[in-house]
């Protein structure tokens, strides 16, 4: 193999996001969300009026992935989409009353989560963290350009 197991940053890297993911899961899904539903009524609540592509790169996630999350967040009322005035062919998505409720009693839940391991570090261990992982992701960014 060309790289050992416990050489593979990659492998601790992965294990976290599984794990924080599973906990905001958990967490969400007692408002009846899901994480991508949820991180769109999170982006939707200060940013009202987004187009779908928007939401997708603020979520992380594929425009068709979007195209799905909205459709269900649409069916159940928890957003409204609307044409834009001059952009006819821009969907404008809104957070409707009943998604600012369900987004209120996920995110008590989720920001739980998040304040849990903010306090877990210090505020140079925090800029510490943050410029590793930047590092960690330029590493991958150089590496994935030269393939």
């Amino acid at each position: 193999m060309g790289m050992p197991l416990d050489e593979r940053l990659g492998l601790d890297l992965k294990r976290v996001e599984q794990e924080l993911m599973a906990a905001k899961h958990a967490a969400v899904k007692v408002a009846g969300l899901t994480v991508p539903q949820y991180a769109v009524l999170y982006a939707l609540a200060g940013n009202p009026g987004m187009s779908g592509a928007a939401l997708a790169r603020a979520c992380l996630v594929t425009p068709q992935a979007m195209t799905g999350v909205l459709k269900n967040l649409e069916d159940r009322g928890l957003v409204e989409r609307a044409r834009h005035p001059w952009h006819r062919n821009v969907l404008e998505t809104r957070i409707t009353e009943e998604g600012r409720a369900a987004l209120e009693k996920a995110d008590a839940r989720a920001s739980a989560i998040e304040r849990r391991v903010f306090e877990e570090f210090s505020a140079e261990e925090r800029d510490l963290l943050r410029a590793l992982l930047a590092r960690f992701a330029k590493a991958v960014q150089a590496e994935a350009a030269e393939q």
